[in-house]
């Protein structure tokens, strides 16, 4: 696990070094072990690529980057895992390779030379990275399927930089950074961010999940994205229930399996909810005598509290079960340290939560830490999609079905209403011109009063209600659509974001077992009731899978907390200090800071119902005068 940097530059900045050396400072906390810059010059411009270093396999020199391939022709910085290293390895010296190190980054690079782009679909990891290749000074940058790892890139004429981080990045341009406004907008008014290649800084773009960026340096253009991998809802073969449960339990526990190799203390985040139970009693189940620490977040003496599902997953496996309590006044004194990590707004105060909770592996001496991102996006967790579950029904033609699924809702708590089900479900089956229609006219706002529509639209925001499907050519897929959209293009991209940064700001490195790709492809590829049952259970053949490995207690859980935390309590205990903030003069003139205290106010006195957006009113205020971005 590391942090990556570099860029090509037809005109080489005076101070270049100097800001390289800045760039890798910001990285530190990625990789706080060991670095490395290595330079190369040639007629069309000059590469450079840098790497700070997080040791997690073979902890010794060999793992240095930048690293050359044995023939001389590729040079490398990485940040990433490729869990299947070994069989790749092996592999490979069936093929005539020799190699120097037992490292990861060697086994990649070696992948690279043999095959090619074609080795990515083999890996079976995480992984960001930038090869460039000597004989024609081609650079390429390269993210993993589901975008674990980041990658930020700058292109401009005569430039391309990228980073791990923003911080990187914006070390290595002249200008000051300034505020993207459709970014600003989508987050503050919709709740949307991660979802595409935008970020909150004008120019700055995210590598997309799955594909490939090579630069031309003699022409100095830009590629396309390539994309190398995206989920297929096809519907494969008929697989009863009982045999995918077989072959999801068989995964699952290989995935775990490849996930606990490392030459450093490991240990898991511990919610309480299935998924995280799951890869810490799949932990113990592979590995009887492994000591197992967790961590976990306990929001005490509210109703939000996980607590009594903690202290059975840790009973059930022996663990040492570490936990940490937090109060409104931590999360004040920590909120600019979190901004930074983070480097863009965030949802939500779990985030927060999450945060203490690698802090807290930290200081008990952890390195690598698995945590269930991914499940939910796979097996229909949350609230189960139940309108598109509804959509799939009627396109199949089971009317009857869709009734006994629309009144076994009632069953799950927190739940939409059927009424509510109804409403989306129908919304689904509209057009667009008719779907932002019924939009304005249900009372929801896209242009809310504490928003200067007029000066956004000049300056060429699109204010409207986002709108995006995977679409299917075969009906009956909806649910599946909706799952390979929150894989790729929202929802993922947000949570994966939030455990990376989180993790590497306390230089831990953050695993995911649930997300490979061909745990993706398999369960996308099953019928929607194995993932949803007639009557609304989620993840149905994953819990079944789980039997005898998971307490039947925590797989019976009919709800879903998480490390959720109980916000509206915070929010009131800093109320005064939250109305210095939204008072702030920031520079960004399109938000009206008096209409907003207004607004803060009324939701503290209850004469409002509390909502996301309020945080993101206070979140986005403080980022843009951490980072000083400018409007």
């Amino acid at each position: 696990m590391c942090g990556i940097l570099g860029g090509w530059w037809r005109n080489p900045l005076p101070d270049l070094p100097s800001r390289i050396k800045q760039g890798i400072r910001a990285l530190k906390h990625r990789g706080p072990n060991d670095h490395g810059v290595e330079s190369s010059r040639a007629p069309w411009g000059e590469t450079t690529l840098g790497q700070t270093r997080l040791s997690i396999i073979d902890l010794s020199t060999g793992g240095h980057q930048p690293m050359r391939s044995s023939d001389d022709r590729y040079l490398l910085v990485y940040n990433g895992e490729i869990y299947n290293y070994k069989e790749l390895r092996q592999e490979l010296r069936q093929a005539g390779y020799h190699f120097q190190s037992d490292s990861d980054t060697e086994v990649l690079l070696t992948c690279w030379m043999h095959w090619g782009p074609a080795c990515l679909t083999r890996f079976k990891g995480m992984f960001a990275f930038a090869i460039m290749d000597t004989a024609d000074g081609s650079l390429s940058l390269v993210r993993d399927a589901f975008g674990i790892k980041p990658l930020f890139y700058r292109y401009t004429e005569g430039q391309l930089v990228f980073g791990s981080e923003l911080p990187a990045i914006l070390a290595l341009m002249p200008e000051d950074p300034r505020l993207d406004w459709q970014s600003a907008y989508d987050y503050l008014v919709h709740g949307r961010y991660d979802h595409g290649e935008r970020t909150f800084i004008d120019g700055i773009r995210h590598v997309p999940p799955g594909t490939i960026l090579t630069l031309s340096p003699q022409t100095g253009e830009l590629s396309a994205p390539t994309v190398w991998w995206t989920p297929s809802i096809k519907a494969r073969e008929k697989i009863s229930v009982t045999d995918a449960t077989m072959q999801l339990r068989e995964r699952f526990l290989q995935n775990v399996r490849l996930h606990l190799r490392s030459d450093v203390p490991l240990g898991a985040a511990l919610s309480g909810g299935v998924d995280s139970s799951a890869i810490v009693c799949a932990m113990r189940h592979i590995e009887p005598d492994l000591p197992i620490n967790t961590f976990s977040f306990v929001a005490r003496g509210s109703r939000k509290s996980e607590e009594k599902w903690v202290d059975i997953v840790n009973g059930s496996v022996g663990a040492h079960g570490h936990k940490v309590v937090v109060e409104p006044s931590e999360l004040a004194a920590d909120l600019d340290d979190m901004i930074r990590a983070q480097g863009e707004p965030f949802g939500s105060t779990s985030i927060y939560a999450q945060y203490r909770v690698f802090k807290l592996a930290r200081e008990n001496g952890i390195t690598v830490a698995l945590e269930g991102q991914g499940a939910d996006e796979l097996l229909a967790g949350y609230s189960g999609y139940p309108a598109h579950r509804i959509v799939s029904l009627l396109q199949e033609g089971r009317l009857a079905n869709a009734w006994t699924f629309l009144n076994s809702q009632k069953q799950w708590p927190g739940r939409p209403t059927s009424r509510a089900i109804v409403q989306e479900a129908a919304a689904l089956m509209l057009p667009d011109a008719i779907y932002h229609r019924a939009r304005h006219a249900s009372g929801r706002k896209s242009t809310p009063s504490w928003l200067n529509v007029e000066q956004c639209m000049e300056a060429g925001v699109i204010t409207r209600f986002p709108r995006d499907s995977w679409l299917s050519p075969e009906r009956g897929r909806r649910v599946m659509g909706e799952l390979a959209q929150s894989l790729t293009r929202r929802g993922l991209g947000w949570l994966l974001r939030h455990g990376d940064r989180n993790s590497m700001r306390f230089s831990i490195e953050s695993r995911v077992p649930f997300l490979t790709t061909d745990m993706a492809d398999f369960l996308l590829g099953l019928p929607e009731d194995h993932l949803i049952s007639a009557h609304g259970e989620t993840k149905h053949i994953f819990r079944a899978a789980m039997r005898g490995i998971v307490p039947d207690a925590i797989l019976d859980r009919r709800d879903k907390i998480g490390f959720e935390t109980p916000e509206l309590e915070w929010l009131r205990a800093l109320a005064p200090q939250i109305r210095g903030w939204l008072s702030e003069n920031t520079g960004a003139s399109f938000l009206d800071r008096a209409q907003l205290i207004t607004e803060f106010d009324a939701v503290v006195d209850g004469r409002k119902p509390f909502n996301w957006q309020t945080w993101r009113w206070i979140n986005f205020q403080r980022w843009m005068h951490v980072m000083q971005i400018r409007a």
